[in-house]
């Protein structure tokens, strides 16, 4: 199975729902999926 990650403009808005106080539960939990999948900024190369 392949591996997906989010995209960097779905992340955004997801991060952004994630401040709005007026979003709903569900939704929160959803974007906070959607955030969980997101490929870390900084990767760390081994040595």
């Amino acid at each position: 199975m392949a591996c997906k990650k989010t995209s960097k403009s779905v992340a955004s808005k997801a991060s952004k729902l994630l401040k709005d106080s007026r979003t709903s539960k569900t939704t929160k939990t959803v974007a906070g999926s959607a955030l969980s999948q997101r490929q870390p900024k900084h990767t760390h190369k081994k040595k």
